[in-house]
């Protein structure tokens, strides 16, 4: 009988695997019979991919995306045919006070493993992964995907960079790749503290003030890490089942909220008092962004499982066991 699992022994590589969405990507792919191999530049000791010994049942390679040798290596040896393109340098703030290692990670790093998968005959499917802040600034939203890539700070503009590379592999060297765009991810297991889902969820255990660096008035797009996890695995089905090579996909739950109100959902599902301390120091940063996910319902028949309440509390939860409370 005919295996239906798309996905038993697939040989994948994940760069960014020990990151937020890769550990999730990597334990789903494990779970479906994938052998799965994993790009680590730096130790991350709490890394959710650690959980109930998922680590050791993946392959490991060990080096940065600014090392052309070691990408081309590692999908030569592991004979690779499917690539998810995640690793990144992701943090705003850090983009702003150090734009040229953003630049080297994003906009290098991203040429760096489409090159080596232009080098290698066995690349089937590549999924890079861009966000909504490469298209900055739009005059009329929610971001569809025919609108422009316009990014103006380093952040926003290493992703545009990195999403028009990938596009130009698809239309010059015709690599199997597609593009997936989606909001501020959240959920258990992120942890960079400095994104105000975890951050606020972090210190009201603690009993104090959420802290809201911008007015909180900036509106964002948060979808739950569970749900990009399934939308990526059903990218890379349909991509061949469609033929949707070169193509972009917007991935939201289409549910718009300023940073403020985000906050505000936390501290009620939390039942907390505390009030957010709003420091009015936000610069250099786009001040609404929202998706459409229209071309992804109707091509892709895709839509997400989790609201923005239930993927809070599955988070909350996460982040209480987390700091054994």
């Amino acid at each position: 009988m005919k295996n239906t699992n798309y996905w038993q022994d697939r040989n994948v590589f994940i760069t960014g695997a020990t990151g937020f969405l890769g550990s999730y990507l990597a334990k789903e792919l494990i779970d479906l019979g994938a052998n799965v191999t994993g790009l680590v530049r730096d130790c991350v000791a709490n890394s959710n991919v650690y959980e109930n010994d998922y680590a050791n049942k993946m392959n490991w390679v060990r080096g940065s995306l600014e090392d052309f040798c070691v990408l081309e290596r590692a999908l030569a040896e592991y004979e690779i045919d499917i690539v998810f393109h995640l690793a990144a340098q992701a943090i705003v703030g850090i983009a702003n006070r150090n734009p040229v290692l953003t630049f080297k990670s994003n906009i290098l790093g991203t040429w760096n493993i489409l090159d080596a998968c232009r080098r290698s005959p066995l690349i089937k499917s590549v999924i890079v992964a861009s966000t909504d802040k490469a298209y900055g600034d739009q005059e009329s939203l929610p971001y569809n995907e025919s609108m422009p890539l316009q990014g103006r700070h380093p952040y926003d503009v290493s992703k545009s960079c990195a999403d028009l590379i990938a596009q130009s592999y698809y239309h010059t060297y015709n690599l199997p790749i597609c593009i997936t765009r989606c909001g501020n991810l959240f959920g258990g297991g992120d942890l960079n503290f400095n994104r105000i889902i975890p951050q606020t969820i972090k210190s009201i255990l603690n009993n104090e003030a959420p802290v809201i660096r911008s007015d909180g008035t900036f509106i964002r797009d948060y979808f739950y890490v569970e749900d990009a996890v399934k939308a990526y695995l059903l990218l890379v089905e349909k991509m061949e089942e469609l033929q949707l090579y070169g193509e972009a996909f917007n991935f939201s739950n289409e549910t718009q909220l300023t940073v403020l109100e985000i906050v505000d959902k936390i501290l009620k599902i939390m039942d907390s008092d505390l009030k957010p301390i709003i420091l009015k120091q936000g610069k250099n940063e786009i001040k609404h962004q929202y998706l459409s996910a229209q071309k992804a319902r109707e091509i892709l028949n895709w839509q997400p499982i989790f609201d923005i309440d239930e993927g809070l509390c599955k988070t909350i939860k996460w982040y209480k066991s987390y700091f054994k409370l």
